[in-house]
Formats: C-alpha cells, sequence, structure tokens
C-alpha cells in the first residue's frame, strides 16, 4: 500500500488534490508507525470488560513525536494518529540560500517537550540532502538526550539517507523509498516536487 500512496504522491496531476496528496503521506505515516510500535515495550494490564477481566498489552511509554516545519504537518499528523497520547514537537528549518545552488540550513523555532531519556520519532517527508534532518536532530540533542531515535521520511535520496546514517548511526530510518538522485539545487530526482507546496500551497 505504500507504494500506491507514493504512486499517487508522486503523480503530477493527482497530486494537485491538496487534500488527497496530504491524506497519502497521513497514510504513509500511520505505517510507519504500526511498523514502529512493533519494536516498542508492552507492559501487561488487567482490564474490566462487561463480561469479566482480560488480560491487555498498554504501551509502557509514549513518544515524542518532532516534525520539522512545514511540510512534516502531514506526516506527523499520520504518525500521531496511532500514537495518539504520544507528545509532539516542532522545529523551523528552511534553506537560506546563498547562491543559485548553495543554501544553509536555518533553524528559527523550536517548541518541545522533554526529550530526555524518552523515545523520539522525527518525520521529515523529503530527505533531499540530510542536511535540515541532521541539524534538527543536533539542535533536539542540546535540550536533553533521547534513548531512542526514529527518523521517518515518505521520499528520500541516496546521497541523503547516506549523509543521515553517517550523521546519526544510532537512529532507526523508515522510508517509502529511494531514489538515484539529487539535482543542482539539491532536489530529489525523479522525487514529487516540493511537499510543502504541494500539502499548503506555494510559497512567497
Amino acid at each position: 500500500m505504500v507504494s500506491e500512496f507514493l504512486r499517487e504522491l508522486r503523480d503530477k496531476e493527482i497530486q494537485q488534490d491538496r487534500a488527497r496528496f496530504r491524506k497519502n503521506i497521513e497514510r504513509i505515516g500511520q505505517i510507519a508507525a504500526y511498523e514502529i510500535s512493533k519494536e516498542m515495550n508492552y507492559d501487561l494490564h488487567f482490564t474490566n470488560t462487561p463480561l469479566g477481566i482480560a488480560q491487555v498489552k498498554k504501551l509502557n511509554e509514549q513518544p515524542v513525536i518532532a516534525t520539522i516545519l512545514r511540510a512534516g504537518l502531514p506526516l506527523q499528523k499520520g504518525i500521531s494518529d496511532m500514537f495518539d497520547q504520544a507528545d509532539l514537537a516542532y522545529i523551523s528549518a528552511y534553506r537560506k540560500h546563498t547562491n543559485d545552488t548553495e543554501f544553509e540550513i536555518v533553524l528559527e523555532y523550536f517548541a518541545t517537550p522533554d526529550i530526555n531519556d524518552r523515545i523520539i520519532i522525527l518525520c521529515d517527508p523529503m530527505l533531499a540532502t540530510g542536511q535540515s534532518l541532521v541539524q534538527t536532530y543536533q539542535a533536539i540533542r542540546k535540550r536533553g538526550i533521547p534513548k531512542k531515535v526514529y527518523l521517518v521520511s515518505v521520499i528520500g535520496s541516496k546521497q541523503g539517507v547516506d549523509y543521515v546514517t553517517k550523521h546519526i548511526p544510532n537512529a532507526d530510518l523508515w522510508i517509502g523509498v529511494i531514489d538515484d538522485k539529487l539535482d543542482a539545487n539539491g532536489y530529489i530526482l525523479p522525487g514529487l516536487g516540493d511537499a510543502g507546496d504541494l500539502s499548503f500551497g506555494v510559497k512567497s
């Protein structure tokens, strides 16, 4: 099903439907959350039903789901639909171009709960160069040391995946598909375009 959602996300005609575009990203987030949930720890509890007592499993801690604004919001929503008691964190990271092909990553806004010794799920739909994801993670580390980090993306480039795994070696990366190339501006090829603009409208 991830392949089907990716097909629609890439299609330049279908992706003009913003609601459908966002929903497909949310669905991929839900599937990623389901897979991540298999690795988490659960405690046994007893629950009273109308007819008796049932032994059930309960997640023993909730993660912090962090996203990079604004493109990451639909992906965060999909993940938080599954972990609906999780804490949420928001980070503003954007490319500030110094010329036509070079840029630096600027972080201007950071709102997060205590992340020390917590499970962090950091989501960014497009893992292009990997710089924004790495710098965001480094900013999170200045506020505490998470005990486990999951990185979730929809589409990545080989270059970006290599960069992220080199600089965040202990994180688990969950990604829909990995494309071969980046263009001169650092966009994924064939990719799908600008996920933020397609979700919310072209920024001025």
